[in-house]
């Protein structure tokens, strides 16, 4: 897809794809840079990493850890960047904007919440055997 400012699409392009790479890293390191709760993530992430490996989790229990963790990043990165354009969108105070980063970072609460109960039902039997 192009923007209005950009050149029609050529085709596939190693470099334009090295690029992309680089603008999603960059983009990483502004989500852990500017968002405590993205540092809150990392230590979950990190934790649930430790715990697995210590617990012997199967293949099957690592992917439902994996899907649950990657929502809760996807989910706090696209919070971060609706903030981001409600703030350029509405420098000033709107209620409206504030009903949408209110709603995106339900999505966040919704994601971790639910990322919490499959830790719970993958750690706890191990816990209890």
């Amino acid at each position: 897809m192009t923007s209005p400012d950009s050149e029609p699409d050529a085709g596939f392009s190693v470099g334009a794809r090295a690029r992309s790479f680089r603008n999603a890293f960059r983009g990483l390191v502004v989500l852990l840079a500017s968002q405590h709760n993205a540092w809150i993530h990392a230590l979950a992430t990190v934790a649930v990493v430790i715990v697995g490996l210590a617990l012997g989790v199967t293949r099957i229990e690592w992917g439902l850890l994996v899907l649950a963790v990657g929502l809760v990043w996807s989910a706090e990165a696209f919070n971060t960047a609706i903030e981001f354009v409600a703030d350029v969108a509405s420098p000033d105070h709107n209620p409206q904007i504030g009903r949408a980063k209110d709603v995106a970072a339900a999505g966040v609460l919704v994601t971790a919440v639910m990322a919490v109960l499959i830790g719970l039902l993958v750690f706890v039997p191990h816990l209890m055997a």
